[in-house]
């Protein structure tokens, strides 16, 4: 094994080989200490980024596209293979870089943020799970290993919103986004099955197989449906301020930055499948253009500063979508990108945000104009007040959310759970103590 391609394997494992180790130690009864958990958590992804720089320094120097690492098959079942590929090309590179940088940078905060929190442990664990699963998504050379890392992320963001679980609230929106998280992965896995019964395999290292444009639509939509749900586009945005009661630091890393443009970065890998398929494309422009609006609209009446950051995210990731639906590819990494590294800086800072704008407000008399009135003056007031009305509701995508998703898998758990109930009730009938032998007297015997 090169060195590259060692540098590529440590730098996804590390953070996954941490949360093994610390929860390996806190199993046998020990909690490290905050200093240790900081510690460690800081030594790790600065490790991480120091093999991310060499390997982007040695595919510049040598001219290579890419750095492979195959590690041959987890199973294998007739045709079907489950490659265990890692890559580091020109897309997942910037990616990588990424998540390592910000999740560095939000462990060196977390452990000021949350001295001294009942949870502090247990957020760090999340944060090096959440690491190595985003790590293993954008580092994955096919669509099978990609979505193992999706679960990991998907996961971790839910345990993460439910993160203060002694209130009732945390527990219930991170429910509720797991029940959106797994309706929307359902196009992902059966995107890949449809991947291995076309063309035998879901492998993207020699680029994505070739399909007709039928196929190739069908497959996009599925990816879609999975990108549309982990990136809280229309009509599965009214998850995305419940996602808010969780940390801070988590919501800065989720929701601006590493975890909102996973279904971009998915969307982008099946870029090939978009170019032959005008029809997908459209569907993907057609989302994000919906989800921008949506998100422009609503985010003007939040009432509170991470939700209208939230919209604010979510409304940039509808024009990434635009992007990727237009076919510019580049333009859409950058953007992500930038917009990653603004959005998180905004979202630490949101308290100190909030009191410097009062400090402006009072320093000029209360008279600090607001932005985007000029857009509302374009309408007549009647329609002023149905939007606004309608921006408080958020759209409406609760009650969709809840009619369409949620109410419909709960009625299908508690069906199984009926099920289960019947066949329990099922089995062999209780042995019934024998009836009291009496004398004939009247007297009952020993």
């Amino acid at each position: 094994m090169s060195f590259p391609q060692a540098g590529l394997v440590f730098a996804v494992l590390a953070p996954g080989a941490v949360f093994a180790v610390f929860a390996l130690v806190w199993l046998l009864g020990w909690t490290p200490g905050e200093r240790i958990v900081s510690r460690a958590t800081g030594i790790t992804f600065l490790a991480c980024v120091a093999d991310l720089a060499a390997i982007l320094f040695k595919l510049g120097t040598t001219g290579a596209d890419a750095v492979v690492v195959t590690f041959g098959n987890w199973f294998a079942v007739h045709e079907y293979r489950f490659p265990l590929v890692l890559m580091a090309d020109r897309l997942s590179l910037p990616f990588l870089a990424l998540t390592v940088v910000l999740s560095g940078l939000i462990g060196r905060f977390s452990a000021t943020y949350l001295h001294r929190e009942r949870g502090f442990f247990r957020f760090f664990l999340l944060l090096h799970l959440f690491a190595f699963g985003s790590l293993l998504a954008f580092a994955a050379g096919s669509f099978d290993l990609l979505a193992a890392g999706w679960e990991l992320v998907g996961i971790t963001s839910v345990l993460l919103i439910a993160f203060f679980q002694q209130r009732t609230a945390p527990v219930e929106n991170g429910l509720r986004v797991f029940a959106v998280y797994r309706a929307c992965d359902i196009g992902l896995l059966v995107a890949i099955f449809a991947m291995h019964d076309w063309a035998g395999t879901a492998s993207f290292v020699s680029g994505v197989p070739a399909l007709t444009a039928a196929r190739s639509t069908t497959i996009c939509l599925l990816l879609l449906l999975a990108a549309a749900g982990k990136a809280a586009q229309i009509p599965f945005s009214g998850w995305l301020p419940r996602a808010m009661e969780g940390p801070t630091p988590s919501s800065a890393i989720f929701y601006g930055a590493i975890s909102i443009h996973a279904g971009a970065y998915l969307l982008l890998r099946a870029q090939p499948f978009l170019a032959h398929s005008r029809w997908a494309a459209a569907f993907v422009m057609a989302t994000g253009v919906a989800t921008a609006i949506h998100g422009t609209i609503v985010g003007r009446a939040s009432a509170d500063a991470k939700t209208s950051l939230a919209y604010a995210s979510l409304t940039q990731v509808g024009v990434v979508f635009v992007e990727i639906g237009l076919g510019w590819k580049w333009i859409a990494v950058t953007h992500i990108l930038g917009h990653a590294t603004v959005r998180t800086l905004q979202f630490l800072r949101t308290p100190s945000m909030l009191h410097d704008y009062h400090r402006m407000h009072s320093a000029v008399g209360g008279e600090l104009a607001q932005t985007g009135k000029h857009l509302e003056e374009t309408f007549p007031e009647h329609v002023q007040w149905w939007l606004y009305r309608w921006a408080l509701d958020r759209g409406h995508l609760d009650t969709i959310l809840d009619r369409g998703v949620i109410h419909p898998l709960m009625q299908l758990s508690r069906m199984f759970a009926k099920l289960d109930g019947l066949g329990l009730h099922r089995g062999p009938e209780p042995i019934r103590p024998a009836l009291p032998l009496r004398s004939p007297a009247g007297q009952e015997s020993e």
